[in-house]
């Protein structure tokens, strides 16, 4: 039998245990706890940020309509220009004006708003601005310096806004050896009709506060 101190420890040790589990069990209570309303936080900011990059889409949405109306009928004129070219008579940046602008200078270092169409060696258009539809513009390309392929920034140069250029670029200011996609293969020719307007309205596009992404790195939203 026990003595009555070894009783005594027992009863301490047993008190500690039981702390210690009510203690585990109250942690784990306390962490699902803040672990939901953080889930339900996030779930909420989630909601709002997904508010506010709709209404931001419809802006962008309803910007490009209007400027369509607006250019449509100017830029499409050229929708037929794409056809086949001689690939190999393509070894130097050529540039032919088919509308002189009224607007200011683009340089170099200009940034500057563009509606375009590309084509390749057998006349395909790779890319450009008009739908699918084909009687719409998308929205305007936003060129920054650096943004694009040396044919555009040295070919755009010395256009005003309110011009349209074509634009005849050799491979090595195109995509050179790395091509782009099957349209352009490696080392290949391009050709462009580009159309400088005045730069929209810049709308702002909303960011996803810090602690969204910190809830998001952190799982709470899929």
């Amino acid at each position: 039998m026990a003595s009555r101190g070894q009783r005594i420890g027992i009863w301490i040790i047993a008190a500690f245990m039981l702390v210690g589990t009510v203690g585990s069990f109250v942690a784990i209570v306390l962490s699902n706890s803040n672990q939901q309303t953080d889930k339900e936080r996030a779930q909420k900011l989630y909601a709002a940020y997904q508010k506010d990059a709709a209404a931001y889409q419809v802006k962008v949405d309803a910007q490009a309509a209007e400027l369509s109306k607006q250019y449509f009928s100017a830029f499409n004129t050229y929708s037929g220009k794409p056809a086949a070219f001689d690939a190999a008579g393509v070894k130097d940046l050529k540039t032919e004006d088919l509308v002189v602008g009224t607007g200011d200078d683009i340089s170099a270092d200009s940034s500057f708003s563009a509606y375009y169409l590309g084509w390749n060696p057998t006349g395909k258009v790779f890319d450009g601005s008009i739908n699918d539809t084909k009687d719409a513009l998308k929205a305007p390309l936003a060129v920054t310096p650096g943004g694009v392929i040396d044919g555009w920034t040295k070919g755009v140069v010395g256009m005003k806004v309110g011009g349209i250029r074509e634009l005849s670029i050799p491979a090595d200011q195109a995509y050179g050896a790395a091509g782009s996609g099957e349209d352009i293969p490696a080392n290949t020719p391009i050709k462009f009709i580009v159309m400088i307007i005045p730069t929209p309205e810049t709308i702002t596009q909303p960011q996803p506060s810090k602690q969204l992404i910190d809830y998001y790195n952190k799982g709470l939203i899929q």
